[in-house]
């Protein structure tokens, strides 16, 4: 077991509906120790990848994404949820459904900070269904940007989503895969990897 997994043990709690609550220590409230080896393992997982750029959405994958750029030397770029003043000029628009939130969002991306010339690796927290994920990919290529790959933090290998990425051919690396999970007993079983 991985020190992400004995983590998501020992804190994470199940509840009815296929939700994992980790908000003691990921989402919520956030272990930066926890993310420094987190960000040190993507680091390690994609060592021979040209990245330039680590892109994710707001609002959970931002702290994992600027813990995970440190050890990149990279900048981070998130996907907006909605359209402020403060965004100037021309965007990338894709719409994603939350697992979590049961809602769709209009995510955006101004063009300025998304270009041809990045070689992006994209982070997130959770991947279940994987919309979020491919609203995401579709905004790297409308941009003419390269995928060198993606980082997902805890995959919900029950779901859909991770298969769905694999499938369409891009080096995905999730550090803990949940392969089945028991409101009732609390017990989580993971995919060893």
């Amino acid at each position: 077991m991985n020190f992400l997994d004995e983590k998501i043990q020992k804190d994470g709690i199940v509840k009815e509906g296929n939700v994992l609550k980790v908000d003691s220590f990921l989402n919520h409230q956030m272990d930066i120790d926890l993310f420094d080896k987190i960000g040190e393992e993507f680091k390690h997982r994609f060592a021979d990848k040209n990245i330039n750029k680590i892109l994710t959405v707001e609002a959970s994958g931002i702290g994992i994404a600027c813990i995970v750029a440190r050890h990149f030397n990279v900048p981070v770029v998130f996907a907006k949820k909605s359209k402020s003043i403060n965004i100037e000029g021309e965007m990338y628009m894709a719409e994603v459904e939350s697992f979590t939130h049961k809602c769709k969002n209009q995510v955006i991306v101004s063009k300025k900070f998304l270009t041809s010339d990045d070689h992006v690796l994209i982070i997130d927290d959770f991947l279940a269904n994987g919309c979020a994920l491919q609203g995401l990919i579709s905004i790297v290529n409308e941009a003419g940007a390269f995928i060198e790959g993606i980082g997902i933090v805890i995959e919900k290998g029950f779901q859909v989503g991770g298969q769905v990425i694999r499938n369409l051919g891009y080096h995905l690396e999730s550090l803990a895969i949940v392969e089945s999970m028991d409101a009732s007993t609390g017990v989580i079983k993971f995919r060893h990897q």
